[in-house]
C-alpha cells in the first residue's frame, strides 16, 4: 500500500484501544525501513540486539584461487579474479555454497550486521520493530526477525457476532 495512506495511524490507535479494554496486543512494525509506529505509541524499549547475515570471509593463507566459490555463487558476491578473492557482502544471499566447494577449508561464514530489532512497552502495548541500516538493500530477512519476535503469548483474536459493538 502506498506510503501517507493512515495504515500506521489507524494500526497503533487500534493497538491501544484494544489494550486499553483489556485484550493482549503486540504491536509488530514490520516497516523496517521507516518504522513510525514509536511516534504514536512512544515505547519503553527494553532489549536492542544487533540483527545480521552471515557472508563469507576467505583466508588468502589457505586460499589456493581454485574459483569453485565463484562459480557456484549466482549473485557474484564472491570472485576470483587475478589471483584474488573478492567478497561482496551486499550481493550476498547467505547460502553457504561458496564455503561448501572450499576444498582447502579457506572461507568461513561471518555475521555483518544489517539492522537492529528493538521489543518493549508502550502502557498495555508489546512492542516490536526492526530497524534496517542506511544503505542495505535486502529487508527481508530483518523483517522475518521481526515476525520471529513478536510475542507468543498474544494470540490473534478476531470478534465474533456475539462481541459487544460488532456488526456482522
Amino acid at each position: 500500500m502506498k506510503g501517507g495512506t493512515g495504515k500506521t495511524t489507524v494500526a497503533t490507535n487500534l493497538a491501544w484501544l484494544a489494550a486499553r479494554n483489556g485484550r493482549s496486543v503486540a504491536y509488530v512494525d514490520c516497516d523496517v525501513e521507516e518504522p513510525n509506529g514509536h511516534l504514536f505509541l512512544k515505547p519503553r524499549i527494553e532489549v536492542s540486539r544487533p540483527i545480521g547475515r552471515l557472508y563469507p570471509q576467505v583466508d588468502e593463507n589457505l586460499c589456493t584461487q581454485c574459483g569453485l566459490c565463484g562459480e557456484i555463487c549466482q549473485y557474484s558476491a564472491i570472485v576470483c579474479v587475478a589471483g584474488k578473492v573478492l567478497v561482496y557482502p551486499e550481493l550476498c544471499h547467505t547460502c553457504g555454497g561458496c564455503s561448501l566447494v572450499c576444498r582447502p577449508g579457506a572461507i568461513t561464514e561471518v555475521l555483518r550486521e544489517t539492522g537492529k530489532l528493538e521489543t518493549g512497552t508502550a502502557g498495555p502495548v508489546q512492542f516490536v520493530q526492526g530497524l534496517l541500516t542506511i544503505g542495505e538493500a535486502m529487508s527481508t530477512p530483518l523483517i522475518r526477525q521481526v515476525k520471529a519476535a513478536a510475542p507468543a503469548a498474544v494470540e490473534p483474536t478476531w470478534p465474533s457476532s456475539s462481541t459487544p459493538g460488532w456488526i456482522s
